[in-house]
């Protein structure tokens, strides 16, 4: 089983356990940062969407949002939730070009293996329109593995801006770290950035 069947199968299991500890997190603040920088209406991929919480906010804000998540069972809750027809779709099978005037990718392509990384940031530009914007987050730190049953690529300042070098099409237009928004996981930090298409 790869590492991202792993993943996708903890997921499924866990779907409702990880969904009531998610949807009422606040993001609002980080969502804004994300928003204040697309025209009025555009068009948002929410990349592993989760239990659809952001979705459902960004379509309350009146964008246009498509979702994708990889685990069916998170699927079925968020298109409840946020009343879209989310797609089961793996980051890998993203195909779409000049599609998106943003892409949000909250605490996801953190689940993608360094080595296959590269390709899945190249497959999210090629889907932005000409200066859209990318949203992503890492947990903080140098690990890479399996956590609780899940695959993580964690990221630092330092092991993004290197991997950053190799992808010419990506200006960073902010970066931040914040502490973890959900109820005793304040001591967890994470790696916030937004990104502009050139």
């Amino acid at each position: 089983m790869t590492n991202t069947d792993k993943t996708i199968e903890y997921y499924n299991k866990n779907a409702r356990e990880f969904a009531a500890g998610t949807i009422d997190s606040d993001l609002r603040s980080v969502q804004g940062l994300f928003a204040d920088r697309l025209p009025k209406g555009a068009h948002i991929l929410d990349f592993g969407c989760g239990a659809g919480r952001d979705a459902k906010y960004f379509l309350e804000k009146g964008f246009q949002v498509e979702a994708i998540d990889g685990s069916k069972e998170l699927c079925s809750i968020a298109s409840q939730y946020s009343g879209i027809q989310v797609k089961q779709k793996l980051f890998q099978e993203l195909d779409k070009t000049e599609c998106y005037d943003g892409i949000w990718a909250c605490a996801s392509v953190l689940h993608v293996p360094s080595a296959e990384l590269k390709s899945v940031f190249l497959k999210m530009i090629k889907a932005l329109k000409k200066q859209g914007i990318l949203y992503v987050s890492f947990k903080y730190g140098t690990f890479e593995g399996e956590r609780n049953g899940r695959y993580f690529t964690d990221m630092t300042e330092n092991s993004f801006t290197e991997f950053l070098t190799d992808i010419k099409d990506l200006q960073r237009e902010k970066q931040w770290i914040t502490s973890d928004v959900r109820t005793g996981r304040g001591n967890e930090k994470w790696l916030n950035l937004i990104l502009r298409k050139k």
